[in-house]
């Protein structure tokens, strides 16, 4: 008799991350259900179970979720991201921690009824970090995990929050012997997709100017030229997520890793462009209030707990992640 095929929520399908996972874990054999604000695109949601377009915020339905399709892994993507929590912090509240706790509730409700541990993937962000100015940012170089973790955002109190309040959950119910959470999360740094533009994001510019330097069009950057963070291809972040999902529990030493691939700075990023497209602008315009939020923000992290734990290993510094996957996709993608 064939065993049932594993259960996979997803929440915010739709976004940038999705993209990839959606594809990832069908391949796997995952029945999918995806949650989104938004009507999934049909090459996303024909590869799910089921679609389900609802507030991550809605308990009632998200019960009935849980009821009808029990999971056992949930990724959860869905977030107001920095720049929107900055423009309404309630919401951000609302839809950053307290759907984040449901889904904590829900999923430890699961693991109770099933016997067995559900596990919650959860992205976190450099925004859980705070350096309190331009000197200390590059004293401090490459951020652990256990460093800095003083967010000036919105955004980042939400994130470092959750985190401990799923790594709590976990370390509870391991201790009462009981089936229950398995949190597990990484910090993201910025992200680059070729399938995707994002918006709402500080880290956004990288992005934004790969996509305008292949489209041929002029970038007005809103952070200064020597603005550092560290950043990863969307495939690279998919992988990261899905190794972490995959490994053993006992290999983990912690509930939150950080991981990066490459840090440069924000003329770093144009000169590396301007190399490959020599008619390509830019103009540095800084946006006050996003500036002084990435400044806080390590201009690099240390991710060696993750390459050691289960064997973390980025395939895309700046030269590859340009030359290997944003540029040929974005320029096949235009032809």
């Amino acid at each position: 008799m064939l065993e049932p095929r594993p259960i996979a929520l997803v929440t915010g399908a739709g976004g940038e991350m999705g993209h990839l996972l959606l594809p990832a874990l069908a391949a796997r054999g995952y029945v999918i259900v995806a949650v989104d604000l938004a009507p999934l695109p049909p090459t996303l949601a024909g590869r799910c179970a089921e679609t389900v377009q609802a507030s991550i915020t809605d308990a009632a339905r998200m019960g009935e979720l849980f009821a009808q399709y029990p999971p056992q892994v949930v990724y959860h993507l869905a977030a107001l991201l920095s720049r929107q929590a900055e423009q309404d912090p309630e919401r951000a509240h609302a839809v950053n921690v307290e759907a984040t706790l449901l889904l904590y509730r829900l999923a430890r409700a699961e693991a109770a009824r099933r016997g067995a541990d559900v596990r919650v993937l959860f992205p976190s962000s450099i925004a859980v970090y705070g350096l309190p100015g331009l000197r200390k940012k590059a004293k401090a170089g490459a951020v652990r995990e256990h460093e800095w973790t003083l967010p000036s955002g919105m955004y980042g109190c939400n994130k470092l929050y959750c985190e401990m309040v799923g790594a709590y959950w976990t370390t509870r119910d391991e201790r009462a012997g009981v089936p229950g959470l398995d949190f597990r999360s990484l910090r993201f740094p910025g992200l680059i997709s070729a399938q995707t533009v994002p918006t709402g994001g500080t880290s956004d510019y990288a992005p934004e100017m790969v996509h305008a330097a292949a489209a041929g069009r002029e970038y007005v950057c809103f952070v200064r030229e020597d603005t550092r963070l560290p950043f990863m291809t969307m495939p690279d972040a998919v992988g990261a997520f899905l190794a972490l999902a995959e490994a053993p529990k006992s290999r983990l030493t912690a509930r939150v890793y950080n991981v990066k691939a490459f840090s440069p700075s924000a003329g770093e990023l144009q000169h590396a462009l301007q190399a490959r497209f020599p008619r390509f602008a830019v103009r540095f315009a800084p946006d006050p209030v996003r500036q002084a939020l990435v400044d806080t923000w390590p201009g690099d992290v240390e991710d060696a707990r993750a390459r050691l734990d289960w064997g973390f290993a980025p395939q895309h510094g700046l030269a590859e992640a340009l030359d290997q996957y944003l540029l040929p996709a974005l320029q096949g993608a235009d032809r």
